[in-house]
């Protein structure tokens, strides 16, 4: 069994990954302190519940934040006595690799979406992950990552708006009924949704422009179907984009380590 484990700067996803589908997916808070103790007890509880005896014997992670990875790795050898492939090091190949300045560090999850997302749609794409940050992944013909657009996430945006003004309370993100609200609440919610499916209009669109080609636009991140609801601004949304990218990532190496 291959586990696989995105770790971003709010959650970390771990999954199961049986060879032809995902047992089950789990999320939990990313938290640097977390032991690999504290990790494999929270796991193996959550399978124990779902009745899933499962054996890993292989892991692939993705991290954003580079602190996690320790503990992580300590899981990966402590308890299932294996090596982790983590990407975005140098002994993890991709199938194809980015082309971006020289000495330029792509987020592992960016390459990780590129590689899931062209293996699905295509190159010639725009992958937009709603996430801590909304990021716009652009995918040549080819499938290499060629760049992007990182922009702050929703609830990222909402709480520095919340902070900056005592005044404004915490709200949900959701789909206001209008764009203009009359109430403090409904004002923020359609601030923030309104700006966003401008954000996401106006950011497509100038890539279109400068990349002077027809590009297709797939969504992913938990906010991904919110922002989809009765626009076109999507092509696709692909809510399992980057568990799928982890599992071709791995593939891909094992075939390399068998040639």
């Amino acid at each position: 069994m291959l586990l696989c484990i995105d770790c971003g700067n709010t959650n970390t996803v771990f999954s199961i990954w049986d060879g032809e589908r995902f047992l089950d997916t789990w999320r939990i808070a990313t938290d640097h302190r977390r032991t690999a103790d504290e990790y494999f007890v929270w796991l193996s509880t959550l399978m124990g519940l779902k009745k899933i005896n499962a054996e890993i014997t292989k892991v692939i992670i993705s991290s954003t934040v580079p602190r996690v990875v320790f503990n992580l790795r300590v899981l990966c050898n402590r308890y299932f006595d294996t090596r982790p492939l983590v990407v975005g090091k140098p002994e993890c190949a991709l199938p194809v690799p980015p082309r971006v300045d020289q000495g330029t560090t792509v987020g592992p999850d960016r390459l990780v979406n590129t590689v899931a997302g062209f293996d699905r749609f295509g190159g010639d794409l725009i992958v937009v992950d709603f996430g801590t940050a909304t990021t716009f992944d652009v995918v040549d013909i080819d499938g290499a990552y060629i760049g992007g657009v990182i922009a702050p996430g929703v609830n990222l945006s909402l709480e520095a708006l919340h902070a900056a003004a005592a005044a404004l309370p915490h709200v949900d993100v959701t789909k206001p009924q209008s764009a203009i609200g009359t109430n403090t609440i409904a004002c923020m919610q359609s601030g923030v949704y309104w700006g966003y499916i401008g954000l996401v209009e106006g950011i497509v669109r100038q890539i279109r422009i400068e990349r002077e080609r027809p590009m297709r636009v797939v969504a992913t991140g938990g906010l991904a179907p919110l922002f989809a609801q009765g626009f076109d601004l999507f092509d696709a949304v692909d809510d399992d984009l980057t568990m799928q990218g982890l599992v071709l990532i791995h593939r891909y190496n094992t075939a390399l380590e068998t040639v």
